[in-house]
């Protein structure tokens, strides 16, 4: 019997600005409530940096539009800072990211204690731009997105309370981070939702765009 034999899927991978090649994606960390804003419009005091995950197949690229996801009526937005792992197991380059969260789905299981593995790691839920390598442009840069036209985040990389570095150390401390994993940095305050056919526009200074339409099922 052969019938369980299937092609194995391709690695994801993001392009990388002005180049060819691209960067193969391991997997994907991110952290909570890195802005002190964010973290009080969430309910939540400063503390040490906490992470989640995402399959590396949930990163949506080169300018596909991800589709509403089930289970949900409360899809919201997240701008955040990605870092990229390169070959030496340092930030070889940088992107602007877009972490969706079914929010209903979260708000229940913390209610539960439970994980949040439904509200944050479905499908298309890792929208992601073109990678720029090397050192970050500039780490005071603001971060924005707006929905439609009209602004939702605003906010600047320094609000971070944790520094990529500091995230990448404390990373570092709880898996073996290896080349190929990208890290979603947090995302400033003014979350909020998203409905299909919702247009949106996620930036960084001295990074490229994201732009994506939520598309219906």
């Amino acid at each position: 019997m052969t019938d369980w034999l299937f092609s194995p899927a391709p690695t994801a991978s993001l392009p990388i600005s002005g180049q060819s090649e691209r960067f193969p994606i391991r997997r994907i960390l991110c952290v909570g409530q890195n802005y002190a804003a964010h973290a009080r419009e969430m309910g939540q005091a400063r503390a040490e940096p906490f992470f989640f995950t995402k399959p590396a197949d949930a990163v949506v690229a080169d300018g596909a539009d991800p589709v509403f996801p089930t289970a949900t009526a409360n899809l919201h937005h997240e701008v955040e800072l990605v870092c990229a792992i390169g070959a030496d197991g340092g930030i070889a380059g940088w992107a602007v990211g877009c972490d969706l969260t079914r929010r209903d789905l979260q708000a229940a299981a913390k209610e539960k204690g439970r994980p949040w593995d439904a509200a944050k790691g479905f499908d298309q839920s890792a929208p992601c731009g073109a990678l720029t390598l090397g050192a970050l442009p500039d780490p005071a840069a603001p971060i924005a997105l707006s929905v439609n036209g009209d602004a939702r985040q605003t906010g600047r990389l320094d609000d971070m309370v944790w520094n990529p570095a500091e995230i990448l150390a404390k990373a570092r401390e709880l898996w073996d981070v290896r080349p190929g994993d990208l890290i979603f940095t947090g995302t400033p305050e003014g979350v909020g939702p998203l409905q299909p056919g919702d247009r949106v526009e996620a930036t960084i200074g001295g990074l490229q765009t994201l732009s994506f339409t939520v598309r219906p099922r």
